[in-house]
């Protein structure tokens, strides 16, 4: 495993983070999502990303079991607030209520007394950005984040908020969007303002939901108990990848991905770590051989030639405001 600075922080996070968005609490029973956290251990991954909101919360739940008993010096565990985790009308957003309450409830479940990063899921517009950095403020303050980091936020409201933490005297290192080969809306203006600023992304789906594993074929049924079945959000998410063009684009990688030595999941996963900006792409699993294929990223450099290749045959989607296009499955 190689590591890597979280902005300019003097964090180091591994280039591969575990995420358990649509697995943990959800889609894998429990013995296999510890056996996947076992393999992202063994695989020398110290960075797990997870979210108050999924699996209604029971995400973070099972993560807080996979990690007890391991050295937590030796961890960095990344969680996320905004979206609705109870019935009432508070249990929502970035007021300092919902963040103040929320990071106890993370904590409690997480088993741990911090998190390395606490992020904001999505920008709240019905909030004044400067009560949200203020809980933000007096959540680190208090000891029970080190870090603080955004998602999908826009390079504007990435730029205010960063104005608003150096006032407060805090560390706003990161932001979290979506980001591979198919969908590079970050690219335009969210990199080039965290470049200049000292922000890192942390990045989601670097292989688009496992679309860039070519396992979706053009004119074909998705094969049972995909991403793209799963009516509980995954498929929302991946749709926008599975037309018959976009899904033969993806098939002329392959011969890119033999001739590099590796698979397409891995040339996916090592694409995305080719920009400088990007701290770690987080990958999920359902099996452990998930993890240990993506881990062989690490490492790998592609040269010019590759990365040209790569562009001429995808259809790249680079130009969208990341605030316009959350899916429906990220807004749940």
């Amino acid at each position: 495993m190689e590591f890597r600075h979280l902005g300019r922080s003097g964090l180091l996070i591994s280039e591969i983070a575990y995420g358990n968005w649509l697995t943990h609490g959800s889609q894998i029973e429990e013995e296999a999502a510890l056996s996947c956290v076992r393999a992202a251990l063994e695989a020398g991954i110290t960075t797990f990303d997870t979210a108050d909101v999924y699996a209604g919360t029971k995400a973070e739940s099972v993560l807080g079991r996979a990690l007890k008993g391991e050295r937590r010096e030796g961890l960095e565990i990344l969680t996320k607030v905004y979206w609705p985790t109870g019935p009432g009308r508070n249990d929502r957003g970035l007021s300092r209520k919902h963040i103040m309450e929320s990071i106890n409830g993370s904590l409690r479940r997480l088993q741990t007394d911090y998190v390395d990063l606490y992020q904001a899921h999505r920008y709240d517009y019905a909030t004044p950005l400067e009560e949200t950095m203020e809980a933000f403020a007096d959540v680190v303050h208090s000891g029970k984040a080190h870090y603080i980091g955004v998602s999908e936020w826009k390079a504007s409201e990435i730029r205010a908020a960063h104005e608003l933490a150096r006032e407060l005297k805090i560390q706003l290192v990161s932001n979290q969007p979506q980001y591979s080969m198919l969908w590079r809306v970050i690219e335009g203006e969210v990199v080039p303002t965290s470049q200049e600023l000292g922000i890192s992304q942390i990045v989601f789906s670097p292989i688009a939901q496992g679309v860039l594993t070519g396992k979706y074929q053009p004119g074909q049924e998705p094969p049972a108990g995909s991403r793209a079945t799963d009516t509980s959000g995954g498929a929302n998410m991946i749709s926008r990848f599975m037309s018959d063009e976009v899904l033969s684009r993806v098939q002329r990688l392959r011969p890119l991905a033999e001739q590099a030595g590796l698979s397409m999941a891995q040339l996916a996963v090592a694409w995305v770590l080719q920009n400088p900006n990007v701290a770690a792409a987080i990958i999920g699993a359902s099996r452990p051989e998930q993890v240990h294929d993506n881990v062989k990223a690490v490492g790998v450099k592609l040269d010019a030639e590759l990365l040209k290749a790569i562009d001429e045959i995808v259809d790249p989607i680079t130009e969208r405001d990341p605030a316009k296009t959350q899916s429906p499955a990220k807004r749940a």
